[in-house]
């Protein structure tokens, strides 16, 4: 074999060797990013479809109309256009979600950046608050909270919030308590500082990483209440599309074999809740919680 040929065999396996090396290259930034993509295209598809369509009026001479008949994805059984009530119901799902994850991540950032700057008494009563909180069945507590207000999106928000904060309380806590005795928060106090100042300058930065985490973690996990307790009737009301109230509704329509009123909001809210839980996922694997905790 000449050397012209030996030349040739290394270069068509170094050739080789990038290709693979961009497709390797190509397919872990396809794995980082992947899930945020998919999160911004549900986020586009619950604003922009709305906004294109503009107002729906019932038609009740469309009802139930298979996908294509008139409707990309079929028509409920008052006639609106299915793809664009599921976009509407995702809409407000995925709101009242972020609310409640950014209400329970202020909350459990407060509380747990608190129990750490006053300690002693402050701390052990807060952590027996936050067991209390944890041992409560949260879907019952926020059935109760719901059905004393029902259809108003406030208490939904409440409900779900005011049952999701422990768990952020829990992690920031864990996480301070390994950084409280650093050296560079020492030497703050040691310069005179006081508490607060050395919660909101350092404690506070030291967690915000976490608290990020927590936030869209919890995001599917409000999806999924808000939409059962839209479906338990306890929630929206009816008229107001939402993906639990859509699910509700479906129900009758399934048994006269509209199938697509399940499957198109149903589709919606296990893809939304895929893409946040995968995003939660991305974002975990950079911000490592304390040893001990489960998120």
């Amino acid at each position: 074999m000449t050397a012209g040929n030996l030349a040739g065999g290394a270069d068509v396996r170094t050739r080789t060797a990038g290709r693979a090396q961009t497709v390797r290259d190509a397919a872990a930034r396809l794995w980082r990013h992947g899930p945020w993509v998919v999160l911004a295209l549900v986020a586009a598809f619950a604003v922009v479809v709305p906004l294109l369509a503009g107002d729906q009026t019932a038609d009740f001479a469309a009802a139930l109309r298979a996908p294509g008949d008139g409707a990309w994805l079929g028509t409920d059984h008052s006639g609106y256009d299915l793809g664009v009530r599921t976009a509407e119901g995702l809409r407000i799902s995925l709101l009242i979600a972020a609310l409640c994850a950014v209400i329970s991540t202020v909350l459990g950032l407060v509380v747990g950046i608190g129990a750490v700057t006053i300690g002693g008494w402050f701390d052990a009563v807060v952590m027996r608050v936050v067991d209390g909180v944890n041992a409560l069945p949260h879907l019952v507590v926020g059935v109760v909270i719901a059905a004393m207000w029902r259809g108003d999106p406030v208490a939904i928000v409440a409900s779900i919030a005011l049952t999701h904060w422990p768990s952020v309380a829990r992690v920031v806590r864990a996480e301070l308590l390994d950084n409280a005795h650093a050296g560079w928060i020492e030497s703050a106090r040691l310069a005179g500082a006081s508490r607060w100042f050395v919660a909101r300058r350092h404690l506070l930065p030291a967690v915000t990483g976490q608290a990020l985490v927590a936030m869209i973690i919890l995001l599917p996990h409000a999806v999924w209440h808000e939409t059962t307790l839209s479906f338990l009737g306890v929630g929206l009301s009816p008229d107001e599309a939402s993906l639990g109230t859509l699910l509700g509704q479906a129900r009758g329509d399934v048994l006269t074999g509209a199938w697509w009123t399940l499957a198109v909001p149903g589709l919606a809210l296990i893809i939304a809740a895929l893409a946040c839980t995968a995003a939660g996922s991305a974002l975990r694997r950079n911000h490592r919680p304390p040893s001990g905790e489960v998120w």
